[in-house]
């Protein structure tokens, strides 16, 4: 795939050793679900290290009152794309507990496998905040690009989208309908079949999370 300015591919052995179970179709729901938050978690602490916005204050140690800086309150929102990315947000909670989470729902066409969008619920004022799009697979992009599209219409002007699997296609679109959008994808993987499906992968996400299928 190519080089992309605006995409982080994670390699981190912890994050590898965490997918590894994941794809494993013994995996319990339960475990599965565990699984997205905690690598949710991880890829967002990397994700947010720059850009996020802070506020600087005064905290009285026990020796001496010094300055901090802290994220501003209420200054990141989350927007799942649903459903499968509904199974990130806690991981994301863990470290913003305060955020608010808006809702894209979309679904896709089985026969021309692009997205249809269904539902959409946003906190007020979120064109001022910092804007987390998550969404466990990024197969064709098409999901993603639109969300990412209907936000930008919205107002919103710093987004980053998580992915925790990816496919080369996917990634790509993103990344070149999108170049100011930073894409964040814990694995690349080999490609997509007929179907519109990651492979290796690890079935459909939201199946997984919600013992649906």
């Amino acid at each position: 795939m190519k080089q992309y300015d605006n995409v982080v591919i994670f390699d981190h052995p912890l994050i590898r050793h965490k997918i590894a179970i994941l794809r494993d179709e013994r995996t319990s729901m339960k475990e599965f679900r565990e699984l997205v938050e905690e690598i949710t978690t991880l890829m967002t602490y990397e994700c947010l290290k720059d850009g996020v916005p802070t506020t600087e204050i005064e905290v009285k140690t026990p020796l001496e009152v010094c300055k901090q800086r802290i994220v501003a309150d209420n200054a990141v929102v989350i927007v799942p794309i649903l459903r499968a990315g509904l199974g990130m947000v806690n991981g994301i909670h863990v470290l913003f507990p305060l955020a608010r989470v808006g809702h894209i729902g979309m679904y896709r066409d089985e026969e021309t496998l692009e997205p249809q969008s269904y539902y959409c619920k946003l906190p007020e004022g979120i064109e001022e905040k910092f804007v987390l799009v998550v969404d466990p697979m990024l197969a064709t992009g098409g999901s993603a690009c639109d969300a990412i599209q209907l936000l930008k219409e919205r107002g919103c002007k710093e987004i980053r989208f998580m992915a925790i699997i990816g496919a080369p296609e996917g990634v790509s679109r993103v990344a070149e309908e999108h170049p100011d959008v930073k894409i964040y994808v814990s694995t690349l993987d080999r490609c997509l079949n007929e179907n519109g499906y990651i492979l290796p992968g690890l079935g459909d996400a939201g199946d997984r999370l919600f013992g649906t299928k």
